[in-house]
């Protein structure tokens, strides 16, 4: 018998006739903030939706990220009705901090260049994704396959048809989901995105961020650091809690060693590398390290297919763009599902034009993020004269710092319509 998973935390499962699913309109592959969000964005739609992950429910709200989300994405979680939800789980930061090595040209971006009441939000991956399971949880028309792995997904006519194998089956049993749109967004990996013989492009930097959460002594200013060292940017990110989140970007070897010492240890090597106004580190976390990349597919979509989020480019993390350029893909995709006639739904030409749109957006903040990484993890002399004399433009000259900021707050860019 082939078992399906409800959408509630229990993960009760309900039996259904063996090896044929219930068809759908859109098959989202993968459940990550990326994957939930889309099927929130479409919970109102009237269209069936199936949300597939492979990972188990209660394993997948373990992962320890956490994310900077920029005003664009406040927009789109407005936009999907889940913002006053999703708020209260985020730590606003009003102020961010630019510094490079030891110089002493700092540059302050605050909300008031902005226009906003926050630069940006940060919030951990278990209290994103929970807060949009629970909205889901009342969405009639979104089924959630979980944990079920998809093993392939073949066109036939005007439908895709994934076979689906689910870990509730003792025996593994194979079973078939039909759907108008299948939406990879299984991660950077993307087992789907391989299946559909997509190749991705890019690059390895040869560096590793080590992660770590840093509990402070006492309340401080709530500011985001961006600190750029010849061995790569360290962003530190302010939690709820009186905590703060460092994303370390080292070559490979030195991050694998850093990452493997003991919390003393841990500390009096990240100690020079931060903020000396920050407060006094009571606790520092478990670490973990994961390398950088740039990637994009060279198109997301094919016939009955889409990829979106990690599943379709990555970016190196300076600037915390990465979830952003997702989200603002969901948003994209959402609004060009809702406008295409049902029978029309999953047909090519109804997503080139998410491609056309989505593709040099994301390929535009790709090559900002690879540059910045570029020019400020070196020592060579000529770039250290060009990036300073950046830091100096940026500080001194005001509507090119707003610029900036606008364009890293995702504003710049028209938004989906």
């Amino acid at each position: 018998m082939v078992m399906i998973s409800a959408f509630a935390p229990s993960e009760q499962s309900l039996v259904y006739s063996p090896q044929e699913l219930p068809a759908v309109d859109v098959a989202i592959v993968g459940a990550g903030i990326v994957g939930l969000s889309l099927a929130c964005a479409l919970r109102h739609s009237g269209l069936a939706i199936a949300l597939i992950e492979a990972t188990p429910y209660a394993r997948e709200n373990t992962k320890g990220q956490a994310y900077v989300l920029h005003q664009v994405s406040r927009y789109f979680f407005e936009w999907i009705g889940v913002w006053d939800k999703l708020l209260p789980h985020l730590q606003p930061f009003e102020l961010t901090q630019l510094s490079d090595e030891g110089s002493p040209l700092t540059v302050h971006f605050s909300a008031e260049d902005l226009g906003t009441a926050a630069i940006g939000y940060v919030g951990e991956h278990a209290a994103i994704a929970e807060t949009l399971q629970s909205v889901l949880q009342s969405a009639s028309n979104v089924t959630f396959y979980c944990p079920w792995r998809v093993v392939s997904n073949e066109v036939k006519g005007d439908r895709a048809q994934l076979t689906l194998i689910s870990a509730h089956s003792a025996e593994l049993q194979a079973a078939h989901l039909t759907a108008r749109l299948v939406v990879g967004a299984d991660g950077g990996k993307s087992p789907l995105r391989q299946q559909m013989g997509i190749e991705p492009k890019g690059w390895k930097y040869g560096q590793s961020c080590v992660v770590a959460t840093l509990n402070v002594a006492h309340t401080q200013p709530v500011m985001a650091y961006e600190r750029f060292w010849p061995t790569g940017p360290m962003g530190v990110l302010p939690l709820l809690g009186n905590r703060y989140r460092v994303v370390w970007t080292l070559p490979h070897e030195r991050a694998e060693a850093v990452a493997a010492l003991d919390d003393r240890a841990f500390l009096a090597e990240l100690q020079p590398y931060l903020d000396p106004l920050m407060a006094e580190i009571t606790a520092v976390s478990d670490r973990f390290l994961f390398p950088t990349q740039l990637m994009q597919v060279n198109s997301y979509v094919g016939d009955r297919f889409v990829v979106i989020g990690d599943a379709a480019h990555r970016c190196h993390p300076v600037g915390g763009q990465g979830l952003n350029l997702g989200l603002r893909d969901v948003w994209a995709l959402a609004q060009q599902i809702l406008k295409t006639p049902l029978e029309q739904l999953g047909a090519r030409p109804s997503l080139v034009q998410f491609h056309r749109q989505r593709w040099w957006q994301n390929a535009l903040t790709l090559g900002f993020t690879d540059m910045l990484n570029r020019l400020f993890s070196n020592k060579w002399w000529p770039l250290v004269a060009v990036r300073r004399c950046g830091l100096w433009l940026l500080r001194t000259v005001l509507p090119l710092k707003r610029l900036v900021l606008r364009f890293m707050a995702g504003l710049l860019l028209p938004l989906p319509r």
